[in-house]
């Protein structure tokens, strides 16, 4: 599945961005390296998560569970070019699902584990997986089950593999090699159909090759100064760009330790970083502001092996980021991605001042301005007057930021045909990301971040489509008329508020409102916080509810 158009794969070759290295040539090459080295291990309490005892493998044992996985792939009848549907939690089972399927050349959609029936349903048939990984039991929930129940639909489903419940045959190093050897895998391909919510009601596909991926891994790695065999710990579900391209490639780039955390929880967090000796982690701006005012506890860990911290999806305190680097000695790279590829990252060695690095995003791209990381030679970014198209020059005028380069997808899956915007690439090869920024800083070397242009609902870095929650809401039988927006929230980002206006004579609570959500199975983190009622929703002339104005509202009121 090569979605790249040729000449732009002559063009991003010629120039070295891309190039002929798969990521399962990384880890082959990694357990080549350094067999003995501690490859990955699981959250020490995953016996709460998924049950069963938390595993840690070498590079060799690892290198053996992809090739049984990978053997079990095959016995499926499952090939190069299909895709598989993946649901795990951060453990081991999902780092070995992956570098098998890519293996054989096998295309990995995961989806985080809080989706449920109603957001499943409809993406299976739509990315026509022939398989699910997933685990029995995720917190309490029936994934298995859940999915059983969800084959009878159709869709091209065929296989429903339970991690905890399989047993994986003995490897066959000759079948696999003769396998790869008659399906070669193109660094071109697609590695995976990543999700991403969009004003749409159904999320939006974005594949990503190989190249894509390393394209992350670089920018992310240069900005981290991560280093090779660093320990990296990942505390973000490993569905997208957050996780996937901020720690997962990095890992695979620097031949390090891998060390999975799942859900966030702030003591399990601690306990690893000092534990396991993390290099470099991510975390939430609230997380890091919080850790600041509790110097005690601060001053009982040993954090010295960490050497960077990445951060983003809300706005940086510069107080924040100052004091880490001046009083602990640990910068904070600040971080602006998309699934699609859009990559802003400022790292201690592009942006030295840490009040201006929690304030602003080097204008990587842009002719005139160099910086160390190799990404901003490789990219191309510039900002448009959203209503003219006209590019702006000048500080302080906001704009849409639109990218283009070998970071970039190459659109959307399936787009035209119900898998989102068809335009979202213009004819110049540029991204319309639909986030305004505006040239800014010293000497405007930079872009400040102004707000995005959609209206998605962020919440503790989960992208939640407004649009969806309002045609679920419009089936309340007490509701006539419903609007979902994101309040700020110091811990989350965003918490959903629900803005509703009941039918004449009937009353409602946020109560309500949940369980009748959670009766069509909706995912938890979907479900509103929060509601208001309102005597009608304000529109546009063509009926599009103005969620600005409703948040604007809300501020005033509050």
């Amino acid at each position: 599945m090569i979605l790249a158009p040729p000449d732009q794969i002559d063009v991003y070759t010629a120039q070295g961005w891309w190039g002929t290295d798969t990521l399962d040539d990384l880890f082959r090459r990694n357990a080549k390296a350094t067999p003995g080295r501690l490859a990955v291990a699981d959250p020490p309490n995953r016996s709460d998560i998924t049950g069963g005892k938390p595993r840690r493998l070498t590079y060799s044992e690892l290198s053996h569970e992809v090739e049984c996985f990978a053997s079990m792939l095959l016995d499926r009848g499952l090939a190069k070019d299909d895709v598989i549907l993946v649901q795990l939690a951060n453990t081991v089972e999902l780092v070995v699902t992956y570098l098998a399927a890519w293996r054989l050349g096998i295309v990995v959609s995961p989806v985080p584990v809080q989706w449920r029936a109603h957001e499943l349903g409809d993406i299976l048939s739509f990315v026509g997986a022939k398989a699910v990984v997933t685990a029995r039991n995720i917190r309490g929930h029936d994934h298995a089950g859940m999915f059983a129940s969800l084959k009878p639909r159709p869709s091209a489903l065929r296989h429903i593999v339970v991690i905890d419940e399989e047993r994986l045959p003995q490897t066959s190093t000759v079948r696999i090699a003769a396998h790869r050897k008659s399906h070669p895998v193109d660094a071109n391909e697609a590695a995976t159909i990543c999700w991403t919510s969009g004003t749409e009601a159904r999320p939006k596909g974005v594949p990503r090759s190989h190249n894509h991926w390393l394209m992350a891994g670089v920018a992310c790695g240069d900005a981290a100064d991560i280093q090779p065999g660093d320990v990296i710990m990942t505390p973000f579900p490993l569905v997208n760009m957050a996780a996937i391209g901020g720690t997962f490639m990095p890992w695979l780039m620097c031949g390090g330790t891998l060390i999975l955390h799942h859900p966030f929880d702030l003591p399990v967090f601690l306990r690893q970083l000092v534990e396991e000796k993390v290099a470099y982690t991510v975390a939430p701006p609230a997380i890091l502001t919080m850790l600041l005012k509790e110097e005690e506890l601060l001053a009982r860990l040993d954090l010295s092996a960490l050497k960077c911290v990445g951060s983003g999806s809300a706005a940086l305190s510069p107080w924040m980021v100052k004091t880490w680097q001046e009083k602990y000695g640990l910068p904070i790279v600040n971080i602006f991605g998309s699934n699609e590829g859009t990559c802003l990252i400022g790292g201690a060695a592009d942006v030295p001042d840490p009040e201006d690095r929690a304030l602003y995003f080097p204008r990587f791209g842009v002719t005139g301005l160099e910086w160390p990381a190799r990404i901003a030679d490789w990219i191309d970014t510039k900002l448009v007057d959203i209503q003219t198209g006209e590019t702006i020059m000048e500080a302080g005028r906001p704009g849409e930021l639109l990218l283009r380069g070998p970071t970039l997808f190459a659109g959307y899956f399936r787009a035209g045909d119900g898998g989102g915007p068809v335009d979202a690439i213009d004819a110049d090869g540029f991204f319309h990301t639909g986030d305004v920024f505006e040239i800014a800083g010293p000497g405007n070397r930079y872009y400040r971040f102004v707000e995005r242009a959609k209206d998605i609902i962020i919440r503790g870095g989960m992208n939640i489509s407004p649009g969806e929650i309002d045609g679920l809401l419009a089936g309340h039988p007490k509701l006539a008329d419903a609007a979902a927006i994101g309040v700020a929230d110091a811990v989350m980002g965003e918490r959903i508020c629900a803005v509703v206006v009941p039918k004449p004579g009937e009353t409602v609570t946020l109560e309500e409102l949940r369980a009748f959500l959670v009766s069509s199975e909706v995912a938890s983190y979907k479900l509103p916080e929060r509601m208001e009622i309102v005597e009608a929703l304000p529109r546009n002339p063509v009926g599009k509810v103005l969620r600005r104005a409703l948040r604007e509202a809300l501020r005033v009121s509050t």
